[in-house]
């Protein structure tokens, strides 16, 4: 498959994205609400957002999203059907009229007595989520039918980052269609199942893909472009506006950036390209800076995480109290990266009270991950001077993901989390792979990378396609096996009212 026209190489990776649209699409519907990574919250976010009500603080779950989830959800996330005498329920809305109303009676009441924890999150996915909602409603969707509506913006998510994944790979190596495919490959069957769920996941590898291009086409340039620059750091922002996590991110790409300047002997550029650098901060810092005050105004704090972590009943221990933490352990660093490299390629569904996972397959995904990681870094030391700019962008690309696994380390060593079911006291490791998806399109390249510098060292060409082909083959058929058992649900989006 070498030496295709743009034409075939475009209609190719057309096809990885319809093929990733309709993975999304099957798989969104097949599972039920709510799952068991706090979609309520998530839900309840979106219809604040959709009603122009952002959260002005720690806030009680709305009227409206506690009738959709006393009317919509299932046990399937979090019961045994034995506790059932073996079968579920129908769900609530075969219920006749009556005892609908006695489910309302009870349960509402319930929801909006408690509170939600993710008051504070960052606004962008969700006011994009809230207008896509009210764009549902708008069309006539009510009820369920609504709520499956606010999932399938996924499907128009992945098909975006599978194709800002191709862009991001022809941009880098411009003659290598090996790695231009291998890349929306990778991103097109990716299980991670943050794309069946409403929450802010799934648009954050988004917002950073989007910055990576710029980044990407930034660091392959003498003179940086303030226009690029700039869209860039929105891009950055961006990221940071969905998800806290990512805010490693426009840290590792400002230095990266400095030390292309840096490395960059012309003189006669330096004036120019740090103009650039200083857009590109303006651009990605002015924003996440009225969030921060709007944050301090409301919640207290500059990320409005203190309530949220107060609200959980965790609190920080002290400095000295961090270093006999089992993540400096051999035994508990194999348990956190095996948890947080699983989760990250696969989500965190669980199934009947177990995780929707495979030994086989995660064991795949611990072992890939950390080689691939350890072998693009040894390439990058070993190679300096001969990878000319892609250089910078792979370095780039290791680091953003390592700064985010150094991110959740932090986290997880930093805290004391008492009672809380996860983090626990009993397993002190934050390992939601989730707040990885940031990274994804860094990730991928490097993956892919790794693969065609392998194939290059045993000398064989062939070898990169079979590998491609065998990972390819192996995700597909893992993630049908480990989320099969949802498409029989009768709570999902296959069998949902026809009237409500």
């Amino acid at each position: 498959m070498s030496n295709l026209s743009k034409s075939a190489l475009r209609w190719i990776v057309g096809g990885l994205c319809a093929f990733a649209a309709a993975r999304v699409f099957v798989f969104a519907a097949a599972f039920p609400f709510f799952n068991n990574v706090d979609e309520q919250a998530h839900v309840d976010l979106v219809v604040k957002y959709a009603h122009g009500s952002p959260p002005r603080g720690i806030e009680s779950f709305s009227h409206e999203a506690s009738v959709y989830f006393a009317a919509y959800s299932t046990p399937e996330y979090f019961v045994r059907p034995e506790q059932y005498g073996g079968q579920f329920p129908p769900p609530n809305w075969l219920l006749p009229r009556e005892q609908m109303e006695k489910v309302f009676t009870d349960e509402v009441p319930y929801w909006e007595s408690r509170s939600n924890h993710e008051s504070g999150e960052p606004p962008l996915y969700y006011s994009i989520a809230g207008a896509w909602f009210d764009l549902g409603r708008a069309l006539g969707l009510r009820g369920l039918s609504s709520l499956y509506w606010v999932r399938f913006l996924n499907v128009g998510l992945v098909t975006l980052l599978v194709w800002l994944g191709f862009v991001s790979a022809r941009s880098i190596f411009p003659a290598n269609q090996f790695l231009q495919l291998a890349v929306p490959t990778l991103l097109a069957i990716w299980p991670q199942t943050a794309f069946y769920s409403i929450q802010a996941d799934a648009f954050s590898p988004i917002c950073f893909g989007i910055a990576f291009v710029g980044l990407a086409t930034m660091l392959q340039q003498q003179r940086l472009q303030i226009a690029v620059a700039g869209w860039t750091g929105l891009a950055i922002a961006g990221a940071c506006l969905v998800k806290t996590s990512n805010f490693p991110l426009p840290l590792i790409a400002t230095a990266v950036i400095i030390w292309k300047i840096l490395a960059d002997k012309k003189k006669e550029h330096r004036q120019s390209n740090l103009l650039a650098l200083t857009v590109f901060v303006l651009a990605c810092a002015l924003p996440i800076g009225v969030w921060f005050f709007r944050n301090h105004h409301y919640f207290g704090d500059l990320t409005a995480t203190a309530s949220k972590i107060e609200l959980l009943g965790w609190t920080r221990k002290p400095f000295a109290d961090w270093w006999s933490h089992p993540l400096f352990t051999t035994s508990g660093l194999k348990i956190f990266w095996a948890g947080l490299a699983a989760s990250f390629w696969r989500g965190e569904l669980v199934w009947h009270l177990q995780r929707l996972a495979s030994p086989y397959a995660d064991a795949f995904y611990a072992f890939s991950t950390g080689l691939v990681i350890l072998a693009a870094g040894f390439i990058l030391l070993r190679n300096r001077s001969n990878l000319g700019d892609q250089r910078f962008i792979l370095s780039l690309s290791l680091f953003s993901f390592i700064s985010i696994v150094v991110f959740l380390m932090l986290l997880s060593i930093s805290f004391d989390f008492h009672n809380c079911p996860y983090p626990s006291r009993e397993f002190p490791y934050l390992t939601s792979g989730r707040l990885l998806n940031g990274a994804a399109i860094p990730f991928f390249v490097v993956f892919a990378f790794a693969i065609d510098r392998f194939a290059n060292w045993v000398k064989r060409e062939w070898l990169r396609w079979t590998l491609l082909g065998a990972i390819a083959v192996f995700l597909i058929v893992s993630q049908v096996e480990v989320n099969s058992p949802a498409f029989a649900s009768q709570y999902n989006f296959f069998h949902r009212p026809a009237i409500q």
